[in-house]
């Protein structure tokens, strides 16, 4: 399978390679995360296409065991435990950042075992509802 091209907006890629530059290499979910930021293709944010996710946004995904969750991707001083958030240093959470509708992509879960997840809709989008600067 083709790992599906991701899309950015420069505030999140700003945002993001803040939160990496505080962080050392060792930290859960560096390596992912910087990857991910590494291969973006990076637009405004006012270009954004609406079916792409973004930071803060809310979407509906499927594991390959056919499991699906709607989840909140968010910075992780925003990921209070509740179950409806998502940190962007969550295996899943990098893996969502940038996929759009449709996309698949293989990607690593807690314990070693590799799924694909898809994204089946993005809920919400804060460029969508013109939220630039969330």
């Amino acid at each position: 399978m083709k790992t599906p091209d991701i899309t950015l907006s420069t505030t999140d890629f700003e945002r993001l390679d803040k939160l990496l530059a505080g962080l050392t290499e060792g930290t859960l979910g560096y390596d992912s995360l910087s990857q991910e930021l590494e291969r973006a293709i990076l637009v405004e944010p006012a270009k954004l296409p609406a079916d792409v996710v973004s930071m803060n946004s809310t979407v509906r995904f499927r594991l390959a065991n056919g499991k699906q969750s709607t989840l909140t991707l968010v910075y992780p001083k925003d990921a209070n435990g509740s179950g409806d958030k998502i940190s962007i240093l969550a295996p899943v959470g990098s893996a969502l950042l940038g996929l759009k509708c449709g996309d698949t992509i293989n990607w690593p879960l807690p314990g070693g075992d590799m799924s694909t997840i898809t994204v089946e809709e993005v809920l919400y989008q804060p460029e969508r509802e013109g939220a630039f600067h969330r």
